[in-house]
């Protein structure tokens, strides 16, 4: 059996775990999310498949733990973003230029590259869940502007920043998107209040 390089069994199942997802990341970000298998992540990690097997039952369960680590650091740097923000509008162009600066700088790879990998179906509730938190860190702002319906108003900033995402990614200028972008999400809060 292997020495146990933590200070408790615990900690040894998260290191070891996190491990995985690393290794799983690195190979999508190299060859695709379709390269992610038991055996390719046991190899890049040093480890046998059986080992895998201890923290996720495929590798499509392995892809979807990835995904909402992924998405969950995501929600984490638009929090972050927003924190220092005393005014809902000032949140909201914070949150859009993070946002659209995640896609600039390449941040969002990695969920790109997994965005084409089956998933499982028993899954899929949690990772909308973590998708859905992206936009949490507004919920607070948009009440405090008197947003009567929430959803919509979070509804159409994900469809914005999707858009902009989108062209950014088409290599369209990122400076500039965001400014349009956030001016024009600005305008259309202020015509929901």
């Amino acid at each position: 059996m292997p020495r146990i390089k933590t200070d408790s069994l615990e900690t040894h199942r998260d290191w070891r775990r996190s491990q995985l997802i690393e290794a799983a990341a690195t190979i999508a970000l190299e060859s695709g999310g379709e390269a992610i298998t038991v055996a390719s992540v046991a190899a890049k990690a040093g480890l046998s498949r059986t080992s895998v097997y201890e923290y996720f039952a495929s590798s499509a369960d392995l892809v979807a733990d990835l995904v909402i680590d992924e998405l969950e650091g995501f929600t984490d740097v638009l929090s972050r973003a927003i924190a220092g923000s005393e005014q809902p509008l000032e949140a909201l162009e914070q949150w859009i230029a993070s946002s659209l600066l995640y896609i600039a700088d390449g941040r969002h790879l990695l969920a790109k590259a997994l965005n084409a990998t089956a998933l499982p179906r028993e899954r899929t509730a949690a990772i909308g869940a973590a998708h859905r938190k992206l936009l949490a860190p507004l919920h607070s702002n948009l009440e405090a502007l008197g947003i009567a319906d929430i959803a919509q108003g979070l509804s159409f900033i994900q469809a914005l920043t999707d858009a902009a995402s989108k062209r950014i990614e088409a290599g369209c200028d990122a400076k500039a998107e965001i400014v349009k972008t956030t001016a024009f999400a600005v305008a259309g809060i202020k015509a929901l209040m």
